[in-house]
């Protein structure tokens, strides 16, 4: 087969991108006279702009069509679709290209939503990914995940408070659903168990709630609403919110010079996962076992595995669709910070 060009094709989301590098790498490592492109959102080119493995990225526009047109001026001789949806389908067919495509476990995935029998495979989806490669003996190198921040978004320690310029504990406090993320009591309850100097990462949608987990560990008083459940706290952290303060390469930054990482089921942790720290990922309707969990990094797993209705969902709810949201609300804070 002649490889000269191949198109890597990843819609979304931050995650999933992350854990597609080492397909772009080791397909460009292996394979080093042939072009790698890669198609993703437009909302995601700064993750891939920087990739040193990629030599040409393209964006998916608004028409379809015109986006089709414009890859088949590329000519193509192969197409690694890591994504696997009606439209990766529709751009194979108009290409008229061999194609090797990411298999999703749909199936899967929906035994053990619906009936919770676990016919998943005790397999990395970053090694599924890699199992699209087979076919053209590509081959898994010992490098895990990458991330490339950019010079102008490196955060010197500097800009950071000075309380946190020594030694600091990141916590990815957001997530793309409501059923990953930690009620704020219990974040409250989590930041006041690591004891140490504490910065919460976040978009814009974040910074409330990051401002209400500072207000409680700075002000004397407290709201009894608020505070109830949470009196015997010792308030001892120090917080700082950077949610929505910072890009996410200046975020993916602030997490490579972070003694430790605390992270929902999101794309940090999967960042934190190329700079090889360690991480304490929490995760609550959704599950490790659909493959997600941190790839090639030291990591402890925070997760209540005593109810029957998890996982809800293979993504995730707004709200917790039984009401009592125990794989939260009961979740067991057991780490060890040296």
């Amino acid at each position: 087969m002649n490889l000269n060009k191949i198109l890597i094709i990843r819609f979304s989301s931050i995650g999933d991108i992350v854990l597609t590098t080492p397909v772009i790498r080791n397909l460009k490592t292996q394979l080093p006279d042939a072009e790698v492109h890669y198609l993703t959102k437009k909302s995601y080119e700064d993750i891939i702009k920087h990739n040193p493995y990629i030599d040409k990225y393209h964006l998916l526009s608004d028409s379809l069509s015109e986006t089709i047109n414009e890859l088949k001026k590329e000519k193509f001789d192969l197409i690694i679709d890591l994504h696997n949806n009606l439209r990766t389908l529709l751009i194979k067919k108009r290409l008229g290209i061999k194609s090797y495509s990411f298999d999703k476990l749909n199936r899967a995935k929906w035994l053990m939503v619906n009936l919770k029998i676990n016919k998943l495979p005790n397999k990395h989806i970053v090694d599924r990914y890699m199992a699209t490669l087979k076919p053209l003996n590509i081959a898994m190198d010992t490098l895990g995940l990458d991330y490339f921040i950019p010079d102008k978004d490196v955060v010197p320690k500097e800009w950071l408070p000075e309380t946190h310029r020594k030694e600091y504990v990141a916590y990815a406090i957001g997530a793309q659903h409501g059923t990953k993320k930690l009620p704020l009591k219990r974040m409250i309850e989590l930041c006041d168990k690591i004891n140490k100097p504490i910065i919460l990462l976040g978009g814009k949608e974040d910074a409330i709630v990051g401002e209400s987990i500072v207000k409680f560990f700075t002000k004397s008083e407290v709201s009894k609403p608020f505070e109830e459940g949470l009196t015997k706290l010792n308030k001892k952290s120090i917080i700082y919110n950077a949610c929505g303060k910072y890009n996410l390469n200046q975020s993916a930054s602030i997490i490579k010079q972070a003694n430790y990482v605390f992270t929902h089921d999101t794309g940090l942790m999967h960042i934190a996962a190329a700079f090889k720290k360690e991480i304490f990922s929490i995760w609550g309707n959704t599950i490790p076992s659909f493959g997600m969990y941190p790839y090639r990094t030291k990591f402890t797993i925070l997760e209540n595995n005593k109810i029957d209705c998890r996982p809800c969902s293979k993504i995730g709810y707004e709200k917790c669709p039984k009401g009592h949201f125990k794989c939260m609300n009961n979740i067991v804070f057991d780490f060890y910070l040296p």
